[in-house]
């Protein structure tokens, strides 16, 4: 009788063991890489991750919120409503994009500055077209614009003159990503790369059990983008890397190109010898603002401002003095470089 009660124990073991590996191989075949896909800040995101879910409702559900915080064509957001004087309490995402905002404009010498924005919208690329505005026009608007204009105090943001408004475009593609790239980390998940608009962040590896391979485009004029060629290609995981160029954001004015980048200490379009900026640093917002700085700053200024700035990566497409393009980077950049013919 022992005998026989210890083999139908051993048999129910069995049974267990057998009932939880089952269960378990059935997990992993139910994971597989999700891809999601859908517009936000006038752009297309991109997000794809190991998972067993899909997870794009909490995903868009994330980038509204950033939507409603820092995106000036919103009415209703955060900001706008700060910058037509109706408030002055900031939320989370508006506080912590401003302080990487007063960080990066040091940084860089004030090329970084979100005040730049009545001038933004003077030179017709914000959220209002006017005509081009003249020196008079420029040299009045200067005087709004500065960081130094700004402070942060008890969850409040505080102007020194009423008519100074902020625009975040240089830096909410890359925070919403990083707020997407937390959602799909709070879910424990290692593998993913998010997208918005050019700017990534990546984790882990692709399907291929390899590093995410992004592409950095060559600079043209093609302002629709239906013909993008691909300068190099990088592996990228467990950072973040934005592009800024002024080669596609621009319109013509009696036979003068008007790039989209202004320079917050002249007031004009930038004149640099950069066409096109890539940053990689440890978060997409950090990346995506230095890039738009260094658009400002130039080829040999950027090299400096990088010197001081190790956990920077850059890669520049830019003109000599001939005309013809050339390509700059950090070594650790170039070190992501793939070799082989694109």
């Amino acid at each position: 009788m022992k005998k026989k009660q210890l083999y139908l124990a051993l048999l129910a073991v069995v049974a267990i063991v057998c009932l939880l590996v089952f269960r378990n191989s059935g997990r992993q075949m139910a994971v597989s890489y999700q891809q999601n896909e859908g517009t936000i800040f006038g752009t297309i995101y991109h997000a794809k991750y190991l998972y067993d879910q899909d997870l794009k409702a909490e995903i868009e559900a994330e980038l509204q919120k950033v939507d409603a915080s820092l995106s000036m064509f919103n009415p209703q957001s955060t900001i706008s409503r700060i910058n037509r004087g109706e408030e002055d309490e900031v939320d989370e995402m508006l506080s912590e994009v401003l302080q990487l905002s007063f960080a990066v404009n040091k940084a860089t010498d004030g090329a970084f500055d979100p005040t730049v924005a009545p001038l933004v919208n003077a030179w017709g690329f914000g959220f209002k077209n006017g005509q081009i505005p003249d020196n008079r026009q420029v040299d009045s608007l200067l005087s709004l614009v500065g960081l130094s204009h700004i402070q942060l105090k008890d969850g409040k943001l505080i102007k020194d003159n009423p008519l100074s408004i902020l625009d975040f475009s240089a830096i909410a593609k890359g925070y919403g990503v990083d707020r997407a790239a937390d959602v799909l980390q709070s879910k424990g998940i290692k593998s993913f790369m998010v997208e918005i608009g050019g700017e990534v962040v990546t984790e882990g590896l692709n399907e291929k059990g390899e590093a995410w391979r992004i592409g950095i485009n060559k600079p043209d004029d093609d302002s629709t983008s239906t013909n993008m060629e691909l300068q190099d290609i990088i592996s990228l995981s467990g950072k973040a890397i934005a592009t800024s160029g002024n080669y596609r954001n621009y319109y013509i004015s009696e036979g003068r190109k008007i790039a989209h980048t202004i320079n917050p200490q002249t007031g004009y379009p930038a004149q640099s010898d950069i066409l096109s900026s890539s940053v990689m640093a440890p978060t997409c917002a950090e990346a995506d603002a230095f890039a738009t700085a260094f658009m400002v700053l130039g080829l040999d200024r950027a090299k400096q401002i990088l010197q001081n700035q190790p956990q920077l990566e850059a890669y520049f497409i830019y003109t000599n003095e001939e005309g013809e393009y050339q390509i700059w980077c950090t070594e650790g950049f170039e070190a992501l470089i793939h070799k082989e013919q694109l």
